[in-house]
């Protein structure tokens, strides 16, 4: 049984896709503690990655949104109290644009941006003439985590060298619903959603945003910058396209989690991209999307090395 003080990762899902992605990619499943600490209605799952001890925690059933991030990051750091920094790790809505060409299945990575620090609440502050003026501030990443994302850029941009992500997917195999979508249609903005069908078989094909094949052999491309974070799901285009192209913002991706996290846990997002947030979106691409994202967090841990403390426990025990 593993001592409660040997975990030194934390990472946190809210839907049930991302928690069984998580604990796909562990080498290895640990006992935890016996005991639950008091007041810590958490459920947890133990492992190793690499030379890391993690802890992995989701949100409850049916809870979604900040504030339910918050109470599950402050009842794990007060239960694991040697936990260096945090992954919060799932599914979120892209934001292309020319200059970014994202797509369902990529992963963006919350990391500072100008004044921001990675994750900006859109839902706190005011507009004014038409822009997001905000009235808080949120953290960045812990500097050991942004320290490490150069080499993460080395990685990902090398695949003949390092197999990196590519290789991490494939611990989904033998599961097909976490297999990659065949269709990943981006539309236009005033394209309207049609018939009562959510695959969008009976939409306008008219309304199809054209765009080149990709060339690379990687299986997804890896975004860094600015992860938007609410209480309400995107689903308009038009407010979707102004945070992304505004010049303050480039918002790449929208999601319900983050900003609760920011300010109580030190942690780097993690996003995969499931939808355009719009009146399109769906959950073909949820399993892969989380899929992608737990495969990134899998090589960040590679990276990142583990602490002395952290080691002379695993050997310990």
């Amino acid at each position: 049984m593993a001592l409660r003080d040997s975990f030194t990762v934390g990472w946190i899902c809210a839907l049930q896709e991302e928690y069984e992605a998580a604990c796909i990619m562990v080498d290895e499943e640990l006992a935890g503690p016996e005991y639950a600490e008091p007041n810590d209605s958490n459920t947890y799952f133990f492992g190793r990655i690499g030379g890391h001890r993690v802890v992995i925690g989701c949100l409850p059933a049916g809870r979604y949104g900040l504030t339910p991030a918050t109470r599950v990051a402050q009842d794990m750091m007060r239960s694991f109290p040697q936990i260096r920094f945090g992954l919060m790790v799932g599914i979120g809505g892209g934001a292309p644009t020319p200059a970014q060409d994202i797509r369902l299945g990529d992963v963006v990575v919350s990391v500072p941006n100008g004044k921001l620090g990675g994750v900006v609440q859109f839902d706190l502050g005011k507009q004014v003439g038409g822009r997001l003026e905000r009235t808080g501030h949120l953290d960045a990443p812990p500097t050991e985590l942004l320290g490490v994302l150069p080499e993460m850029r080395l990685r990902h941009g090398n695949p003949d060298q390092y197999g990196g992500v590519d290789e991490h997917l494939r611990r989904f195999d033998d599961d097909s619903r976490f297999h990659r979508p065949e269709l990943d249609r981006l539309f236009r903005t005033d394209s309207a959603h049609r018939g009562a069908k959510r695959d969008c078989s009976e939409c306008d094909p008219d309304g199809l945003v054209e765009r080149k094949p990709r060339t690379s052999t990687r299986a997804i491309d890896v975004f860094y910058g600015t992860i938007a974070s609410s209480n309400t799901v995107m689903k308009n285009p038009q407010i979707r396209d102004s945070y992304a192209n505004d010049p303050e913002l480039n918002v790449l991706c929208f999601e319900m989690e983050a900003a609760g996290l920011m300010d109580n846990f030190q942690y780097l997002a993690i996003r995969g991209i499931c939808d355009y947030c719009d009146v399109h979106k769906n959950d073909d691409w949820h399993f892969y999307a989380a899929a992608t994202a737990a495969a990134y967090a899998r090589e960040l841990l590679y990276v990142v090395k583990p602490t002395v403390v952290a080691q002379m426990q695993s050997w310990e025990n």
